[in-house]
């Protein structure tokens, strides 16, 4: 993308809303994990898990990202984070563009982007004691030593409220819920400005679910955090975040705040996840259930046109030949569909 943007970019106006300049930029972000088959192991195709996607994550704030599994949000937490390398596209965090950085220059980003895994189960070395999961950090970027390391790990502990003392026993002498917490304590080790949370409670048991966003949510008063949280149940993400991107097969579909986007969804891939939410009152009003039709398209073979058009009860034409571009349709709603304007690109 050049430096002038287009008067109808979803990230001109971001910015242009009279707020702080975003602390994570995306600009037209692709991630194709190639296809190989034959006797010569040629590559035969990709699949796009994420494809063309563009958004900002301002300071201080939690951007949610939802959508079925296989839509890509969390091979796009992954790869803003390089743990996977994007195919094409701008990663921007901090004003400095980290999408082509060596991997010898990636260990100051990595201090400042931590992730938080969604098994709390494989992402704790079993053999590691706690101290030493949590020390490792501290090691890889020679920071804190002896006593001073060992109080900091007291700190974090204490921090996601876990007893110091049990920070010599292993991974599998504690519950889910709290090898979560460890996790997050580790996330939080070199003070982040930006965390990922890549699903951090759908593994979670429903009671445990709550005390660990409230970690969450505490966390980033006390440290001035950013969350990029990836989930699919819409009633956590509405709990904890203040604005909301929809995923469908590696694109956004809708980006909207928190209020917005559940009061009047647009998209109607977003109007059938959220008629599918339980209420929690019986006379709480609910849109009437929308069951949509057939099985999610595979990534290595993404229909034409909108890539929703094959669900979609709404669908036209133009759907099946053209790509919707994301585009405002109310003060900083963002909607990839051809029901709201003619402004499309040609797949």
């Amino acid at each position: 993308m050049s430096d002038s943007m287009p008067n109808n970019s979803p990230l001109q106006s971001f910015d242009a809303q009279g707020q702080a300049q975003p602390l994570l930029r995306v600009e037209n972000l692709k991630k194709h994990f190639p296809i190989y088959g034959g006797l010569l192991k040629r590559q035969i195709g990709s699949v796009k898990a994420v494809d063309d996607i563009s958004f900002v994550v301002r300071p201080g704030e939690t951007l949610g990202l939802v959508g079925e599994s296989g839509c890509g949000k969390s091979s796009l937490g992954r790869t803003l984070i390089r743990l996977y390398e994007p195919s094409s596209g701008k990663i921007v965090f901090d004003g400095h563009d980290v999408s082509n950085l060596p991997e010898s220059k990636l260990r100051g980003f990595r201090q400042q982007v931590q992730m938080v895994f969604q098994d709390p189960y494989s992402s704790l070395n079993p053999r590691k004691t706690i101290a030493t999961i949590l020390s490792e950090p501290f090691a890889a970027q020679g920071l804190y030593k002896g006593k001073e390391r060992l109080e900091r790990i007291d700190h974090l502990l204490q921090r996601v409220g876990l007893n110091p003392s049990l920070k010599n026993r292993y991974p599998h002498e504690f519950s889910g819920g709290q090898r979560q917490r460890i996790g997050i304590a580790r996330a939080l080790a070199l003070n982040p400005k930006l965390i990922i949370a890549d699903e951090p409670v759908s593994a979670l048991d429903v009671s445990i679910q709550s005390q660990v966003l409230n970690i969450l949510e505490d966390l980033q008063d006390e440290f001035k955090l950013t969350y990029l949280f990836i989930a699919h149940d819409l009633a956590v993400v509405k709990h904890i975040s203040d604005r909301i991107g929809v995923m469908y097969l590696g694109k956004m579909m809708e980006l909207a705040p928190k209020r917005e986007l559940y009061s009047s969804p647009k998209h109607p891939y977003t109007q059938a996840l959220l008629s599918a939410v339980p209420k929690a009152h019986p006379d709480e009003v609910r849109p009437d259930r929308i069951l949509l039709k057939g099985d999610l398209p595979s990534p290595a073979n993404p229909p034409a046109g909108c890539v929703f058009h094959t669900r979609c009860p709404k669908a036209t034409e133009q759907c099946r030949q053209r790509t919707p571009v994301l585009q405002e349709v109310a003060n900083d709603h963002w909607v990839a569909c051809h029901l709201y304007g003619e402004t499309t690109s040609e797949q």
